[in-house]
């Protein structure tokens, strides 16, 4: 049994400076960025490399007409090393782009054709939330099917992963939200998971404790104290990734994925939406298993007793972030049997990782429940 593969070495730096010059940043390099972070952060040293800016292709998550259109706009172009300088969206972007090109990214997420790795691959994840940075996974919207869908492989796996705390610092409070409790999320599922380890499960508790701990200083220091402990978020997501990169994660991801597809909820929100009332099904079909010595670590951070688990944890996050019912986002009752089928029939990649296993109606009263 493999207990943990970490593919990335990893690197971290200071200043974004140290970053160009160690790697020695320039010709024969594509930047995957946005510009706002170009800018100020690797404009000056840059040294000649070429610049894709991910916002001229579509707002939002990444989708196939997004990786399609800069596909189509790189051409011939031969690359040594695609940096990646971003988000979520910039770094699934990229782990495509080290690829060798297919005109239509369809024929990746549908695996008619093979992952050839084509170039070298440097992720510097400027937020604190997807640990994107040491997984081998790509998630993207489909347009044409109404749905988001992740490929993993190998082939996917950054060469380097490099962490900067200078370029998350700037991160707008909300966007700092909602990736770092996808981190909590991805941390927490991995723990559950029945693929993780002793060494995965070494790195969802740190993390977990980092999050958290730090969310709870936040709420009595104030939204700005987030900028003095932004290293904390930033190896929590770290760990959190390299946590679900070997253990996977599960339900929550599976029944966020139609919500964020069809109502272009952001990735942290919505998962966070499915997050504890996820937890309480799992506390219902099994309370004595591995569940009960999660809650207890939960309990420890939230000076709690485990039975109110879920609600102080509740408590804490609908502070940073509130929630609301599936049918504000747009959601239609209908959808319930529709969305759960969806599921089923596409999320089984994640599904397998679950505490414990969904029926057809659990999840049918999960999205009941939270409608």
């Amino acid at each position: 049994m493999k207990l943990l593969e970490i593919v990335p070495k990893i690197y971290k730096f200071d200043t974004t400076k140290e970053f160009a010059k160690f790697f020695n940043v320039g010709k024969g390099d594509l930047i995957l960025t946005n510009e706002f972070l170009y800018k100020p952060f690797l404009e000056k040293y840059s040294d000649g490399a070429d610049t894709v800016f991910q916002e001229k292709y579509g707002a939002g998550e990444p989708s196939d007409q997004m990786i399609n259109a800069i596909i189509s706009d790189i051409g011939d172009k031969k690359y040594k090393r695609i940096i990646a300088l971003g988000g979520g969206t910039v770094i699934d972007i990229a782990k495509l782009l080290r690829l060798k090109y297919t005109k239509d990214s369809l024929d990746i997420f549908d695996g008619k054709v093979p992952l050839i790795k084509d170039k070298e691959l440097i992720i510097v994840p400027t937020t604190c939330g997807t640990g994107s940075e040491v997984t081998d996974v790509s998630v993207a919207e489909l347009k044409s099917r109404h749905t988001k869908k992740g490929i993993a492989g190998d082939q996917l796996y950054a060469d380097y992963a490099v962490l900067i705390p200078e370029v998350v610092k700037g991160l707008p409070y909300k966007f700092f939200v909602t990736s770092s409790v996808d981190a909590l999320i991805h941390a927490s599922e991995s723990y559950l998971s029945p693929k993780a380890t002793p060494y995965t499960e070494m790195f969802s508790i740190d993390a977990i404790k980092l999050i958290l701990n730090g969310y709870i200083n936040i709420l009595k220091k104030g939204q700005d104290y987030r900028t003095e402990i932004i290293e904390d978020f930033v190896l929590g997501s770290n760990y959190a990734g390299i946590a679900f990169g070997n253990a996977g994660c599960g339900a929550v991801h599976a029944l966020s994925y139609p919500i964020g597809g069809n109502y272009h909820v952001p990735h942290g929100e919505a998962n966070y939406i499915f997050f504890t009332e996820i937890l309480k099904t799992y506390v219902k079909k099994n309370p004595n298993g591995k569940i009960k010595i999660f809650n207890n670590l939960l309990s420890d951070i939230l000076n709690c007793n485990q039975e109110n688990v879920c609600e102080e944890l509740s408590k804490v996050l609908d502070k940073l972030l509130p929630r609301k019912p599936l049918k504000e986002y747009g959601m239609k009752e209908k959808e319930i049997e529709i969305f759960t089928d969806q599921v089923i029939k596409g999320q089984q990649r994640l599904l397998v990782n679950n505490y414990e296993p969904l029926s057809r109606k659990d999840i049918i009263d999960i999205y009941k429940r939270l409608y």
